[in-house]
Parts: C-alpha cells; structure tokens; sequence
C-alpha cells in the first residue's frame, strides 16, 4: 500500500503560501510524490495530502533545511504543523 500523508498547519497567508507553495515544485519531487493535493480555508488553515512512493525519504526532505527555509519563506507556523501517515483502510 503506498503511504498516504495528511499535514495540517496555520500559515499567515493563504495566498501568499499558495504561491510560494507553487514554486517549490523540484523540493516537493524529491520528496517522491508526483502531486500534492491541499486546502486552505478563510482562517489560514492548511491541509494538504500527499501519497509518496517512499514515505522514509519523504521523512528525511520533510525535516531538511531546505524544507524549513521554505516553509519559513512560505509562512507557515510551525509549531502549527501536525502530520499523520494514514495506516490503516477500511474498503467497503
């Protein structure tokens, strides 16, 4: 099963971490997920799913200075960050 990734932040702006958010593309890739599905509602609050081929190196880029500086770049809150790797499905 590949992994399913949720994270959850504040971030000061929403348009403004749109549009730093999109110019990350080359970061996000080598995070090993080919697209990035998000939210982001009227309070700032940010939600986004990603599904990585290899949940360990999306770990290790996640937690990089390079991931930090953009974040940072970005706006986000990071005391604010929550992430979850979904484990479990239920099909029905």
């Amino acid at each position: 099963m590949m992994a399913k990734v949720i994270i959850t932040a504040q971030v000061e702006d929403a348009a403004k971490w749109e549009q730093g958010f999109r110019t990350h593309g080359e970061l996000l890739k080598s995070m090993t997920s080919d697209a990035s599905y998000f939210t982001i509602t009227k309070d700032n609050e940010l939600t986004l799913y990603a599904e990585p081929e290899d949940v360990d190196k999306y770990f290790e880029v996640l937690e990089s200075p390079a991931t930090a500086a953009a974040m940072q770049y970005d706006g986000v809150k990071r005391e604010t960050v929550k992430v979850t790797v979904l484990d479990k499905e239920f099909r029905y």
